[in-house]
């Protein structure tokens, strides 16, 4: 993503947080974690992460895309992870204020463009698979692993 372009998103993080803040709320919550009131002092940290990544220029290098938030949550047993709420408006304001930044330039080169949209989207899906992960894998609700029968002839030790 073009040096410009991360400046203006990090220039207006006021503006991101207060579109990705109005975004959460309009969802219904449906656990307390997921409570709008909770997620929104993540924002800030999120922020600082995709801002970092975008920086690094590590995301165009990445060969494998990140799974979406859609297929994130397509995998999530019980379906309330907080994180999917709180990516997928994060994803939209960000996406947003990237459009803006572009819109201000007269005419960006098309690839570049696109290239950025992507890259903004590759930073966004690998954060939001770690986060989303790392919470399903403390799920109270997630499927108790099958036991394995026992082996014949070996008895149980209780």
């Amino acid at each position: 993503m073009r040096e410009c372009w991360i400046r203006a998103l990090a220039a207006n993080r006021r503006k991101i947080h207060r579109r990705w803040e109005a975004l959460l709320r309009l969802e219904r919550a449906d656990t307390p974690i997921a409570d709008p009131d909770n997620l929104v002092h993540m924002i800030d940290w999120t922020l600082d992460k995709v801002f970092a990544e975008l920086r690094s220029h590590k995301a165009c290098h990445n060969a494998a895309l990140p799974p979406t938030i859609a297929t994130l949550q397509a995998k999530c047993p019980c379906g309330l992870n907080p994180f999917f709420k709180h990516f997928m408006a994060g994803e939209q304001a960000l996406l947003e204020a990237l459009v803006m930044a572009q819109s201000e330039e007269p005419s960006p080169d098309p690839a570049l463009r696109d290239a950025a949209v992507t890259e903004l989207y590759v930073v966004t899906h690998a954060l939001a698979r770690c986060e989303v992960e790392a919470f399903c894998s403390l799920c109270q609700h997630r499927p108790r692993p099958k036991t394995r029968p026992a082996m014949a002839g070996v008895t149980e030790l209780t």
